[in-house]
């Protein structure tokens, strides 16, 4: 079953800056991205710094207004939802933050905070909130008497599981996981990357999950879906996608992750920089930094469409079919 679907959402940002200062186009930031998530898979949101990955993220969520767009959670059009029954959503869809010290606040113990968020939804109050708050330090791997402790008083990794916790408190259906490693060490991803599939198992829990490391989303994805520049490039399932990537942007990307196969496709160099999404190229947005031999143009003055390349890949590229499909060896 369907949770979340999300149809042509769109967010530009006036551009510009200073009272005086000559505004130009709309930066946009994410520009007519539709995607669904069923119902306990873990979609993976991949992409460079900059292609619109978290400030999608911040749209499904409402905590950004789109410029246009609808989003749609278990059959609610979210962009209508006030009041109490806004409140409502908060409660079934939350978020864990990208740096585990910067999304707690340094004055409140860890326990206050689980606390709050128990208060704020009347899930517990009392001894029956003390039980809660217990009950979740032991589901993220921390001890009861982890509730006195405040944030500076923790590693990073144990700052992150207060944060998993803090998500979990208020009994979530979906969970926006952003970029939740990438801020801990190596040795630590691990151990925080098995705790949140232990979680999604025992509580049924759909995520969200943006990263830019495909390291990390091959560990966690069902499905994969490709941003660049605030559109959406290929999306499908994660097996098919490493295996043979039908955009030459995911090629370039998965050409990246280290392998310890000898003898694999080589790297996929990038040709310039990405865009400003102020002044987007003409056509498909990647055509500038596309490795592709026949780019043309065709490529520089229509941009491409979302559409079946094989499999059950979508990809946006006029070349998926004419060979651009990917080098052997991928997976």
């Amino acid at each position: 079953m369907t949770l979340l679907t999300v149809e042509g959402l769109t967010k530009h940002f006036p551009s510009g800056g200073g009272m005086f200062a000559r505004r130009g186009d709309p930066i946009r930031a994410v520009d007519g991205v539709s995607f669904e998530i069923r119902r306990g898979e873990t979609l993976a949101l991949v992409g460079e710094s900059g292609s619109g990955k978290t400030t999608l993220a911040r749209l499904v969520l409402r905590l950004l207004e789109p410029t246009a767009g609808r989003i749609s959670f278990d059959g609610e059009d979210v962009l209508a939802l006030e009041g109490p029954e806004l409140k409502r959503f908060r409660r079934r869809a939350q978020i864990i933050f990208q740096d585990p010290f910067g999304s707690l606040n340094p004055r409140m113990s860890v326990g206050g905070m689980l606390r709050e968020a128990l208060a704020v939804h009347e899930l517990a109050q009392g001894d029956g909130a003390k039980r809660r708050i217990a009950e979740l330090l032991d589901a993220v791997g921390l001890q009861a008497d982890d509730a006195f402790k405040y944030p500076h008083q923790f590693s990073g990794g144990q700052r992150q599981r207060a944060g998993i916790a803090r998500a979990l408190a208020v009994e979530p259906e979906f969970i926006v996981a952003d970029e939740p490693v990438s801020a801990l060490d190596v040795s630590v991803q691990a151990q925080v990357l098995n705790l949140l599939a232990d979680l999604q198992d025992r509580f049924d829990l759909t995520y969200l999950f943006i990263s830019h490391d495909l390291s990390v989303v091959r560990q966690v994805a069902d499905r994969v879906t490709v941003m660049y520049l605030g559109a959406i490039v290929e999306l499908g399932p994660a097996d098919e996608i490493f295996r043979a990537p039908r955009h030459p942007y995911t090629q370039a990307l998965l050409s990246a992750v280290p392998t310890p196969r000898a003898g694999g496709p080589g790297r996929i160099p990038l040709k310039g920089e990405v865009a400003s999404p102020a002044e987007p190229p003409t056509g498909c947005p990647f055509h500038p930094r596309c490795h592709h031999p026949d780019v043309d143009d065709i490529c520089r003055a229509r941009q491409p469409r979302l559409e079946p390349s094989g499999g059950a890949v979508l990809a946006a590229c006029h070349k998926v079919g004419a060979g651009a499909g990917a080098p052997s060896g991928q997976g």
